[in-house]
């Protein structure tokens, strides 16, 4: 959420803002709302230091035995009036309230210009793409000769993109997420955290979840919860309405399961793993000064880099355009996976600063050099998601006789298994 002063004062920046996202938002209304509403409170304010005036008046004319119905009269009038002015005020304050929740964030100056996806700009390739004698096979097809995935018993259970996996499919997830926490707590100073897999609508809204994309979360039916969409939400309200008194950064990860609607329409991009409505993900969450937190992001791209670059896999990075940005980035860059089997580029980390775009919203602050309470920023990066992390260790390590070589860094959370094979 954005802060009405800002926008009203700097009213050119919002527009320009709004402007290289795309992004149409009746920023004159919300400024018209915004008017009223402190035109009924300075009113209605006003009739009450008169009424006060009067009360007292009125008192002291009585004690004088003066005759005051008439003047009485009068302040209850205007006892109605404010009554009327402050209902009205509350209602234009809640119309406000929700427009400023569907405003996104705005981009930073040094995100690119671009319309969409197109816009991208990529920073850099890592990894050389791997070579192979032979026609490289799709993670699904690999996955059906090696019995690591079993696609249509989980449709049948539950319906398409729930995957299932087993054998050495689940123990090699297993494996990556013990991987990635160990290296994410020991060398990047993360905590761990084991949360709800479940938010209540005011965590969703927090993050910019809502009310913004309700139609991709899963709701309990009956009860005002969500099913996560990432740890994102838990982690960044865990410091709900909070001031911090500790010392910033803090950062924190989990592996939680992600629910999502959007799994885009049926095709090869969606096919297998590719995008599914449930995933594990690991997430890393941080909240730092608004003095550092570009520097933060610095640090979540190279966190999630060192992932992927321990995995032996080939990858690049890829910074936003402003018309790309998801809800609540203010700049984001993704990491994208090579997928020889499919000859496309899969993404498998975005890592956003949303600056106090979600602080705002969940009322999260710290304490400044000064002493004084202030929104701090937060930041979040994926760490990575397991999915499209699969289907590249399988794609990119598939072996002429149909196995799959392990890179050296997961063969300890593999009981040293250099490949996998097939089962039995």
């Amino acid at each position: 959420m954005h802060d009405l002063r800002a926008m009203r004062q700097e009213e050119a920046r919002f527009r320009e803002g709004l402007s290289r996202r795309g992004a149409s938002v009746d920023l004159d209304g919300i400024l018209a709302l915004d008017r009223r509403r402190r035109g009924l409170q300075t009113e209605a304010e006003s009739l009450k230091s008169e009424r006060n005036r009067l009360s007292k008046a009125i008192g002291k004319r009585r004690q004088a035995g003066e005759d005051t119905a008439a003047s009485q009269a009068e302040v209850r009038a205007m006892g109605e009036r404010i009554a009327a002015l402050d209902a009205e005020a509350r209602e234009v304050a809640a119309a406000l309230e929700r427009r400023l929740l569907e405003v996104p964030n705005l981009p930073q100056p040094a995100a690119p210009d671009g319309a969409d996806a197109s816009g991208n700009v990529v920073v850099r390739e890592v990894g050389a793409r791997p070579e192979f004698p032979f026609e490289p096979k799709p993670h699904w097809q690999i996955g059906e000769e090696l019995d690591l995935f079993d696609f249509d018993r989980a449709t049948r259970m539950t319906g398409a993109g729930f995957p299932l996996l087993r054998g050495a499919g689940a123990r090699l997830q297993r494996a990556l997420v013990q991987f990635m926490l160990a290296l994410h707590v020991r060398e990047h100073g993360f905590t761990e955290v084991a949360p709800p897999c479940l938010c209540n609508a005011a965590a969703m809204t927090g993050t910019g979840q809502l009310p913004r994309m309700a139609e991709d979360m899963y709701r309990l039916a009956g009860d005002d919860l969500y099913l996560i969409p990432t740890a994102e939400v838990p982690l960044t309200n865990l410091y709900r309405e909070e001031i911090l008194a500790g010392p910033l950064p803090i950062r924190l990860t989990a592996c939680t399961p992600c629910f999502r609607r959007e799994a885009g329409a049926a095709g090869r991009e969606t096919r297998g793993l590719n995008r599914v409505h449930q995933f594990e993900k690991v997430e890393m969450v941080c909240f730092t000064t608004p003095a550092e937190s570009d520097a933060e992001l610095g640090r979540l791209v190279a966190n999630a880099e060192a992932v992927l670059g321990r995995l032996e896999l080939p990858y690049r990075v890829v910074e936003l355009c402003a018309g790309d940005l998801s809800f609540a980035a203010a700049r984001c860059f993704d990491l994208e996976l090579w997928a020889p089997g499919q000859q496309a580029w899969l993404e498998v980390s975005s890592c956003s600063n949303f600056e106090d775009f979600q602080a705002r919203r969940a009322g999260i602050r710290y304490r400044d050099a000064e002493g004084k309470a202030a929104f701090l920023h937060t930041l979040n990066g994926s760490g990575v998601a397991l999915p499209r992390l699969l289907v590249a260790l399988i794609e990119n390590g598939q072996q002429a006789d149909g196995s799959v070589a392990l890179p050296a860094a997961l063969r300890p959370y593999m009981d040293g298994a250099e490949r996998l094979g097939p089962p039995g």
